[in-house]
């Protein structure tokens, strides 16, 4: 009961530094509420109502269905405009793209000839052009298949492949964008936070105080993790149903609170990694630029920015010892597939098993500065 009682009051301790740490409330009400909707919003990976204009110089069916294929939410309904008027609906900005479609384009099709079709574009907009052109090159061609086909009637084949996409079936970024950028927060908050506090004890030469008290190691570390595990928690917590469910209309399939438990355990083993590099760092500047070197490879190859299939079979395999992989993984079947624990509580284990084992060599090592010190 002693120990509860000392570990409860020293977590008390850190509630009250990062109250009075106002930059640091800041950016953590920011990153879980504005920083995880602008990641959702602005860096979007598909096109969102992108202007076109079509100039028809062959007034043919084909012509028109062609015209009539772009449609929201991709593109606003395209515009028939005559062809000295291209240069001005680009100068103005009026359009980002525009189809000039040349005469005689559905003869030559049908006559099994290969014609062009000019796309222009405002290369201005960057991101929207490259995106866009390979949008127009897919629905133009679909578009000339299915008309060729209609107007031979080919026999159906007996098999036809249908793509559905389950989960996520306009294929919106904001709703993977959102969920990875919370798991990125989590994993960079904890080892910075929990990290951040231990270096700070030693450059304000408090830890020289909990040294000379009836404490042991281990009541030093808990008080700096369950504090901050608690911030942590509830900052998720609001981000999920406020800005994710909320503001950016994600649906959540699974158990939120079942997530919440796997986010428990994240940071109990992230923060572990932040007693680790805060117990080997001197000073604050040092602990920056070991996280740096952690963070990175722990955010680009878990799986929550490219799809762990992509990368070589050695890093997929040295990165199961990483909590970020299995993190990734069970959120992922949770809330976009609505998994339950009977499915993914391999995960789980793989994250707690891996936590203990960084906070025993945090442990260790944590207790070998101690005796260093005295």
């Amino acid at each position: 009961m002693r120990h509860l009682i000392n570990i409860y009051r020293l977590g008390t301790k850190e509630f009250y530094s990062l109250w009075h740490d106002k930059i640091l409330l800041v950016v953590i009400c920011w990153v879980f509420t504005g920083g995880i909707y602008v990641i959702g919003t602005a860096t979007s990976q598909e096109l969102h109502h992108a202007p076109i204009a079509v100039v028809d110089e062959d007034a043919s069916a084909l012509s028109v269905r062609i015209i009539q294929a772009f449609y929201g939410p991709y593109f606003q309904p395209a515009r028939v405009i005559p062809l000295a008027a291209v240069d001005g609906e680009l100068d103005a900005g009026r359009s980002i793209f525009v189809l000039d479609i040349p005469p005689h384009f559905e003869r030559d099709v049908l006559a099994g000839k290969q014609p062009d079709i000019q796309v222009n574009i405002d290369a201005t907009c960057m991101s929207q052009a490259f995106i866009g052109a390979v949008y127009i090159q897919n629905i133009i061609a679909n578009e000339v298949a299915a008309f060729v086909a209609w107007g031979q009637q080919t026999p159906q084949l007996p098999i036809a492949l249908a793509t559905r996409v389950k989960f996520n079936p306009n294929l919106t970024s904001s709703w993977f964008g959102s969920v990875m950028e919370i798991i990125n927060n989590i994993t960079l908050l904890s080892i910075l936070l929990v990290g951040t506090a231990l270096v700070r004890e030693r450059e304000h030469g408090t830890l020289e105080h909990l040294m000379v008290m009836p404490l042991s190691a281990t009541e030093i570390l808990l008080a700096k993790i369950w504090p901050t595990s608690l911030v942590i928690l509830f900052s998720v917590t609001v981000s999920l149903y406020g800005v994710v469910r909320g503001a950016l209309g994600v649906p959540l399939a699974g158990s939120i609170p079942l997530f919440l438990f796997g986010t428990l355990l994240q940071f109990f083993a992230t923060a572990c990694i932040g007693i680790f590099l805060g117990t080997i760092s001197r000073n604050m500047p040092q602990f920056g630029l070991l996280m740096i070197l952690v963070i990175l490879p722990l955010q680009m190859l878990s799986g929550s920015i490219s799809p762990r299939e992509s990368m070589p079979v050695v890093v997929q395999d040295i990165m199961l010892a990483a909590p970020t992989t299995h993190f990734v993984s069970l959120a992922q079947a949770i809330l976009y597939r609505g998994a339950d624990f009977s499915l993914v509580w391999p995960r789980f284990l793989a994250i707690a098993a891996i936590g203990v084992v960084f906070f025993g060599l945090a442990l260790a090592l944590f207790r070998r500065s101690l005796a260093q010190s005295r």
